[in-house]
């Protein structure tokens, strides 16, 4: 038995969410020209979810999904999936493990049935877990050469300090070479129940024959209770780190921002896009076209239930990083005093266009759609997001950002990084900080 979430659940025409009694959800997203289909699995439960003795986990347990079940090897999983023509793929983040299979449409039902194997029944026989433990640390070990991601790693240790929102998704090496099957079927047992998963499917499938389908594929799972986690508090700071034979420096410089459920998180989206969205932006503007300081340089935001970052980034040389970690307090300072319609107006319509565009990518629908369940209890409409963006005049902006300069910069600075820049970078920031707080 299944029972329908009212429409303010799933605003859009062609949504539906069906709720099983032991929590599992089902989503549906069926506009009417595909003729394909995307069915996933979302499971509440990432790197944010994990004790550090377990951080980590969450990507391994991903990994072994495909390695057996307890009626198919890792051979006949790919080999069934093929023979359909299918895509399997899968992904962890911070808060949520998901699981993909893209097909035609008439095959939809399988692919429950398939996925649903997947991620009740692994196996995950010791001698895969071995293999794939190497497969693992050698992705780890790219990841601890890649500079850029490397900032980003130390740029959520200086925003959130301890917090579990801080632990890289990929782990620790100590953990990974580490792990047992006994951890990994623990943290499944634990962590992969009712109330924190999602069946997502997009495509011409009928409402009632998925719902069945659902039912019997995942009707006695056990409910468990929500895996929520308490917010961070903003930490703010430098962190740097100098990784031999980088010949570029790569600076994330960001602020605490509304988290996705906030009435004013459509603001801090819209501070971002002003200050640097497109070549025209501020921020490429200078830095970029006229002062030649960056070969990239970006503004984003990374909002989440439980905390939001304002995100800016470049990637220069060393000898350009103090020049351009200059230009980037002025342009915060002159956000936080005056915000031009003409920005404005550019922002507004580059948040819409893409947004308008993501929505007609099946997949990226469905993930919108499964975390805002996952936040919201309900899925928001397009319009409704368009909305928020609308309402956010001049103001709304320039007050966003001077609320957020008021806080503790969070500054991570990698690769070639000349000797004395943290405590400079500290420097600069707190003179920025008190331009707004006196």
């Amino acid at each position: 038995m299944t029972h329908s979430l009212p429409r303010p659940a799933c605003a859009d025409d062609d949504t539906e969410v069906l709720v099983l009694p032991n929590g599992v959800r089902i989503l549906a997203v069926r506009p009417s020209h595909l003729a394909s289909t995307n069915v996933s699995i979302y499971v509440r439960t990432g790197s944010r979810h994990e004790s550090a003795r377990l951080n980590g986990i969450s990507h391994v347990v991903e990994h072994m999904a495909f390695k057996g079940t307890a009626t198919r090897d890792c051979q006949q999983i790919n080999l069934e999936a093929e023979l359909l023509g299918a895509e399997v793929n899968a992904h962890t983040d911070k808060d949520h493990t998901a699981y993909h299979m893209r097909g035609l449409a008439r095959d939809a039902l399988t692919f429950v049935r398939m996925l649903g194997d997947i991620v009740r029944h692994g196996s995950f026989p010791e001698a895969e877990l071995e293999r794939e433990r190497q497969v693992i640390l050698q992705e780890f070990l790219e990841d601890e050469d890649d500079a850029l991601s490397t900032a980003f790693k130390l740029f959520d240790e200086a925003s959130f300090g301890r917090h579990a929102l801080a632990q890289p998704v990929i782990g620790r090496r100590r953990n990974i070479e580490r792990f047992s099957r006994d951890e990994l079927t623990g943290y499944v047992a634990r962590q992969y129940t009712g109330s924190n998963l999602i069946v997502a499917v997009s495509g011409p499938v009928e409402l009632q024959a998925l719902a069945r389908e659902v039912e019997a594929v995942f009707g006695d799972m056990p409910a468990g209770t929500p895996n929520l986690v308490a917010p961070p508090t903003w930490v703010g700071g430098v962190k740097s780190r100098r990784q031999p034979g980088s010949s570029q420096t790569h600076l994330v410089t960001g602020f605490p921002l509304p988290d996705r459920l906030d009435p004013l998180a459509a603001t801090g989206v819209m501070a971002a896009a002003v200050l640097g969205e497109g070549m025209s932006s501020p921020l490429l503007d200078r830095v970029r076209e006229r002062l030649g300081l960056v070969y990239y340089a970006g503004c984003s935001t990374d909002q989440s239930d439980l905390a939001g970052q304002f995100v800016l980034e470049a990637s220069t040389t060393a000898e350009h990083l103090e020049a351009c970690q200059d230009e980037i307090v002025a342009l915060l300072q002159a956000q936080a005093e005056r915000v031009s319609e003409t920005d404005l107006l550019r922002a507004r319509n580059q948040i819409a266009v893409r947004a308008v565009r993501q929505r007609e990518g099946a997949q990226h629908r469905l993930e919108t759609a499964a975390l805002d369940l996952f936040a919201l209890g309900r899925v928001r409409s397009g319009a409704e997001w368009l909305a928020a963006l609308e309402a956010v005049d001049a103001d709304a902006v320039r007050d966003c950002t001077r609320r957020m300069l008021a806080a503790p910069a969070a500054v991570a600075i990698t690769g070639k990084v000349p000797t004395g820049t943290r405590e400079r970078t500290e420097e600069r920031m707190e003179r920025l900080r008190s331009t707004v707080t006196g």
